[in-house]
């Protein structure tokens, strides 16, 4: 099934699924009522749209393997992009957006391209109930994040999006070059939005703008404070991925020194208060190693 031809600067909708349940092609199947969408699948039978039960209008592609996040996004936006849509907005399989967010983020991106700005990607802020509300916004500070609380209604300048929810201006997609698939997952986004930067484009937050999304696995508290949790082999890409960007010319030294602070504290988290403990030391260890020796797509 091919996508319909987009009307003039119309945005059309990017999801990438991996062992979808019912709940995730429903809210697949609610993003075609609001343009141009596509799903891409990576799990790893092979399927076809009908038996999952998605919207004959959803452009439907069955990878039938787990090609990771990057190269599933690139597929999706290609695809935008040939039937005529000058935006692509992306999410996650379990991301719900209300139609406002689908409307404010094509027309957000607009206004502000209309204002003379070269922007690449303008996104929401998101809100984790698990992690205690809404998220700030990130820019890059020597050894530490620079944490930017998302108020007012003016879009702001920061350094890196997550990609659920983020909107592509897709006028910047061949100059800047499509996701890395060799990073499979992890630091994709974060990856793509400094390759952005470097070109000259802004990557643009906005405030006024929400997305309900759930960073990770249940939370783990440590002293206090909800930290994201994931399984022992996202850790694995986590470390090897943030390894490999550290290597990298074009990464600003602010990320590098920041990432080098933490890794050490992550460690301890994992080895302390996720289970099953081993698993998740050895396997970020193991990403740390393939890092340094330049190992890259899937595990």
């Amino acid at each position: 099934m091919n996508v319909g031809p987009a009307r003039g600067d119309e945005a059309g909708t990017v999801v990438v699924f991996y062992r979808p349940d019912e709940g995730c092609v429903a809210r697949a199947n609610r993003l075609a009522s609001f343009g141009p969408c596509v799903v891409v699948d990576n799990t790893e039978q092979v399927r076809d749209a009908a038996s999952l039960g998605v919207d004959p209008r959803i452009h439907y592609v069955a990878n039938g393997a787990n090609l990771g996040i990057a190269k599933a996004i690139n597929q999706g936006v290609d695809a935008l992009i040939a039937c005529g849509c000058t935006m692509a907005i992306l999410f996650d399989q379990d991301s719900e957006p209300s139609a406002e967010l689908l409307r404010a983020l094509p027309r957000t991106m607009q206004e502000v391209l209309a204002r003379g700005t070269k922007v690449a990607l303008l996104g929401p802020a998101y809100e984790d109930a698990r992690l205690g509300g809404t998220a700030p916004f990130v820019r890059f500070g020597r050894l530490r994040l620079q944490r930017v609380t998302p108020v007012g209604s003016t879009p702001v300048d920061v350094d890196f999006l997550i990609t659920s929810g983020s909107c592509l201006n897709l006028g910047a997609w061949s100059p800047i070059g499509p996701m890395d698939d060799a990073l499979f997952i992890d630091f994709v986004d974060l990856e793509w939005c400094i390759r952005a930067k470097a070109k000259g484009y802004a990557v643009m937050g906005a405030p006024a703008l929400r997305l309900a999304h759930s960073l990770g696995d249940e939370p783990v508290r440590v002293f206090g404070r909800r930290y994201p949790g994931h399984s022992p082999v996202r850790h694995y890409y986590l470390f090897r991925n943030a390894v490999a960007l550290i290597g990298r010319r074009y990464v600003p030294w602010s990320w590098k020194s920041s990432e080098l602070v933490k890794m050490p504290f992550r460690l301890v988290i994992y080895l302390l208060f996720m289970r099953p403990r081993l698993k998740h030391l050895r396997l970020s260890v193991l990403g740390i190693w393939h890092g340094l020796i330049g190992r890259s797509g899937a595990l």
